[in-house]
């Protein structure tokens, strides 16, 4: 079964391709020198029988017949296994000298050359050869034949071609190891990030997939799902932890209202009890609205819907507008409120949301500063974008603290005496993520420094949140 799954991975079907492709190339290659090989051979063989006719035809044109006939005698007694072959016959057939026994019965082709098969001695027996000859005429009827025996050409062709299988057949099967190996090695790979996700979705969300340390493609796919199933199980637990705090930030307005209600109708209230009621009542449901507003806000940042309503913000303007909204508030309270921005300072944005977001900073600020303290909006161009920065001289929060605070619900010891949901700063978090901003706490010393850093440059595009 295993076996199956080996062969019908597309890591082996890939390689069958491959092989292929290869097996074709290396045939044509060496289709093309043993082609080569083999004309160099038949061109050597040629050009030696030319050169011997060529030096016959010399001596015929010196010294006629018996000349001719003396040098074949001396080449045919030099040539004991017959390297290269010689024949003169007279017009009936007859040899007259040569170191054959007998013409050759095959036609020649249209050139005068002949492929025959000559016998040599070799030892106390008789082996047959390949030859190759060339048949031409001499003056008075005779004929002469002038060959090489070519039975290493052929041997040597013989090899060649032997070679040419060995080696496809080598190919062939090492690129099918080669393919099993690697889709078995892809495989294991593969099974083991299928069993992570089996046991993941089984419940333990803890798992991870196994890193091999080679940095491959498949180390990188891991680490990018193991990133994901970090940020799945986050998700996960501010879902269980905002479903806590919810029931539990909820329960107690929820219960005041029933029981407010009850004892309205036990006894018999007047028009002013009625209405005070009443009034107490719309507190509740007011704060009860606004954190479910808020949580809809946050969930709306961090899914990036509102990414499409991005427009350029005027910044100058905001921090106006938002100074005018929140100045008279700090008035009250005898918090000094002090701004500053350029009027060049722009930045795409959402403008609904990173009001709503500075204006969460301000209302936040002005309520942890105690009287005679100071808040101060402030705005300001880095070299890859503005930035945005409350602070103010209250309790600030504590280094250890700053993460936890971006979480929903969180409100720290030092707060819990104050109204509010602990949504502020989630809010302020998803809306960073959702511009692609930095969102930095620091220490004002004494009191709270919040800084939104934007990046304008061509480079940088807001990339999709998560909590």
């Amino acid at each position: 079964m295993r076996l199956k799954r080996l062969l019908e991975t597309s890591t082996f079907r890939w390689a069958l391709v491959y092989l292929a492709l290869f097996g074709v190339s290396a045939l044509a290659l060496l289709g093309f020198l043993y082609v080569a090989t083999a004309q160099v051979l038949d061109r050597q063989t040629a050009e030696t029988i030319q050169a011997e006719i060529a030096g016959l035809a010399e001596q015929y044109s010196s010294q006629r017949l018996a000349g001719l006939k003396e040098v074949i005698d001396r080449r045919s007694a030099a040539q004991p296994h017959r390297a290269s072959i010689y024949l003169l016959t007279d017009p009936r057939g007859r040899p007259i000298a040569g170191n054959l026994v007998r013409w050759p019965e095959i036609e020649p082709d249209p050139d005068g050359w002949i492929d025959f098969t000559i016998e040599v001695p070799s030892g106390e027996s008789v082996e047959e050869r390949r030859a190759r000859a060339r048949i031409l005429g001499v003056t008075g009827g005779l004929r002469l034949l002038v060959g090489r025996e070519i039975e290493d050409r052929m041997q040597i062709q013989a090899l060649i071609r032997q070679a040419i299988g060995w080696g496809l057949a080598l190919t062939l099967l090492l690129g099918l190891a080669g393919g099993f190996m690697m889709s078995r090695g892809m495989l294991g790979r593969v099974d083991e990030i299928n069993r992570t996700t089996r046991r993941i979705m089984a419940g333990d969300l803890g798992q991870r997939i196994a890193l091999s340390g080679s940095r491959d493609e498949f180390d990188q796919l891991a680490a990018n799902l193991n990133a994901m199933l970090d940020q799945i199980e986050r998700l996960l637990q501010g879902m269980r932890q905002v479903t806590d705090n919810v029931a539990h930030d909820l329960r107690t307005p929820l219960n005041r209202l029933r029981a407010r209600i009850e004892v309205a109708l036990m006894g018999n209230p007047d028009r002013a009890e009625s209405r005070a009621v009443l009034e107490q009542t719309l507190v509740d449901a007011e704060a009860m609205i606004g954190t479910f507003n808020a949580l809809l806000d946050i969930a709306r940042a961090e899914a990036g819907s509102d990414r499409t309503a991005f427009e350029p913000v005027d910044l100058s303007k905001l921090s106006q507008d938002l100074t005018e909204l929140y100045g008279p508030l700090a008035e009250d309270k005898d918090v000094t409120f002090e701004r500053a921005c350029p009027a060049d300072a722009r930045v795409r944005a959402n403008q609904h949301l990173l009001a709503q977001a500075v204006a969460n900073l301000l209302d936040n600020a002005i309520k942890y500063t105690p009287s005679g303290g100071t808040v101060r909006l402030s705005v300001e161009n880095g070299p890859r974008g503005p930035a945005i920065t409350v602070v103010d001289t209250g309790p600030g929060i504590p280094a250890g603290e700053r993460e936890r605070a971006l979480e929903r619900f969180v409100r720290l010891d030092a707060t819990r005496s104050t109204s509010g949901n602990g949504l502020g700063l989630s809010l302020v978090s998803a809306v960073a993520k959702l511009h692609g901003a930095r969102l930095v706490l620091g220490d004002n010393h004494p009191g709270l420094s919040v800084r939104l850093d934007f990046d304008t440059s061509a480079a940088a595009a807001p990339q999709p949140t998560a909590a």
